[in-house]
């Protein structure tokens, strides 16, 4: 990495060319050791670290799945910011996302965050007198309570069509939302809506 770095200053890279050049270099490392990209990288390095470094402190890790907003706590649905699953909802909510490509019967494993809070206390708890302890828990929702992509799609739609999201000009975005199942219809879909009209102008 610092050989790389030297290299671009060197030649006088800009901070653009760095910055692209270093995070495609983190990706082929991350590939070269077998994850496919360096967010899960970086989260098994740090878990690593960890367990070196830990000596006599208990260690509990917990993995879990696609974290989203609130069941209960502080009050249902909050959220800090939005990551991962939530920018899907964040962008039907607001009118700018209007397909998504995907199998229906695909299981999402969503956990809600204050589910993920309680269970790092729980394990915690149980483990704060084990010193020799490095308990890896998965924190996962598939087994015992699968939802599938068109349940979620379904009741969003329900839900925001009974409690549509108003804009600060007080106008309100339209509800279509189409799941598409294929390649094929996910392209027919992008061409006809998107990049026709931007043809025409």
């Amino acid at each position: 990495m610092e050989e790389n770095l030297k290299q671009l200053t060197t030649i006088k890279a800009t901070n653009k060319e760095i910055v692209s050049f270093m995070k495609d270099l983190g990706i082929q490392r991350a590939k070269h050791h077998g994850w496919p990209n360096t967010y899960v990288f970086t989260k098994a390095m740090g878990e690593m670290l960890l367990g070196e470094l830990r000596k006599d402190v208990p260690l509990v890790i917990l993995r879990p799945s696609i974290v989203s907003s609130t069941y209960k706590e502080p009050f249902p649905g909050w959220i800090e910011n939005v990551r991962t699953i939530d920018t899907v909802f964040a962008s039907y909510i607001k009118g700018t996302a209007t397909c998504l490509r995907g199998d229906p019967d695909c299981i999402m494993d969503i956990v809600p965050v204050d589910m993920v809070v309680n269970a790092m206390i729980v394990a915690m708890a149980a483990h704060v007198n084990h010193p020799n302890s490095g308990i890896i828990y998965h924190g996962t929702s598939s087994a015992s309570n699968p939802i599938k992509l068109h349940q979620i799609i379904d009741w969003s739609v329900e839900y925001l069509t009974k409690h549509p999201y108003i804009n600060k000009d007080g106008s309100i975005n339209a509800r279509d939302f189409k799941l598409l199942t294929t390649e094929t219809s996910f392209q027919k879909y992008i061409a006809i809506h998107y990049q026709l009209p931007l043809k025409v102008c």
